[in-house]
């Protein structure tokens, strides 16, 4: 195993809770973005993502706690993901996410398993696994949002209101929830409403 201080791996934890922590922001100011055009269902979408990178970020960042007091110098390239445009902040998420996924995560896992450190290795790559899950969701919904399928489908759908849970079949959501009264932008189809790894998200 390599001395952790002049370690690879060390800088590369480093990035990765950087991007992390970046995408967590970025994806709560989408939220707030979502809010503001009452696609509340894309709010949630983006706010329950922005969790699980904080999540990702603290579990990286915690490999680091023998360099605490110190300072970590790193450089690297991250995204300005800026857009009134949901279906541009969902096509940006989701290339994000594939990038981490597809390159950066398991390229870092390569070089901590170089470095002797298989723990940090396996966490890049279970996490690629789930950056791999949220870009293909944000697939999903972007190509919902492109196709204007968000709220209905050509074929009956069971729709489930986000606020009070109320669960209906049809073509198209409620324009209005007939139990809460909120409007049609808390509607998910029910195959997606699980948000995890089993969402139906390739249909």
């Amino acid at each position: 195993m390599s001395d952790f201080r002049n370690s690879k791996t060390k800088d590369n934890l480093m990035r990765a809770f950087a991007g992390e922590s970046q995408a967590r922001n970025r994806y709560t100011m989408a939220e707030e973005k979502a809010r503001q055009q009452k696609l509340y269902v894309l709010a949630d979408l983006f706010k329950f993502t922005a969790d699980q990178e904080k999540v990702h970020a603290k579990i990286f960042y915690e490999h680091l706690k023998e360099l605490s007091g110190e300072s970590v110098f790193v450089d690297g390239g991250y995204p300005v993901d800026i857009s009134e445009d949901m279906c541009t902040l969902l096509g940006m998420a989701d290339h994000n996410e594939r990038q981490e996924s597809d390159d950066v995560y398991p390229a870092f896992a390569e070089v901590a398993r170089q470095e002797g450190y298989g723990k940090i290795a396996q966490d890049f790559t279970n996490i690629a696994k789930i950056e791999n899950v949220h870009g293909k969701r944000f697939a999903a919904f972007g190509k919902l949002m492109k196709e204007g399928k968000l709220f209905s489908s050509s074929q009956s759908e069971t729709w489930v209101c986000l606020n009070c849970g109320y669960i209906v079949e049809g073509t198209q959501a409620p324009e209005r929830c007939p139990v809460c009264g909120e409007a049609q932008g808390y509607y998910i189809r029910l195959s997606m409403a699980s948000w995890g790894s089993n969402c139906n998200c390739d249909k």
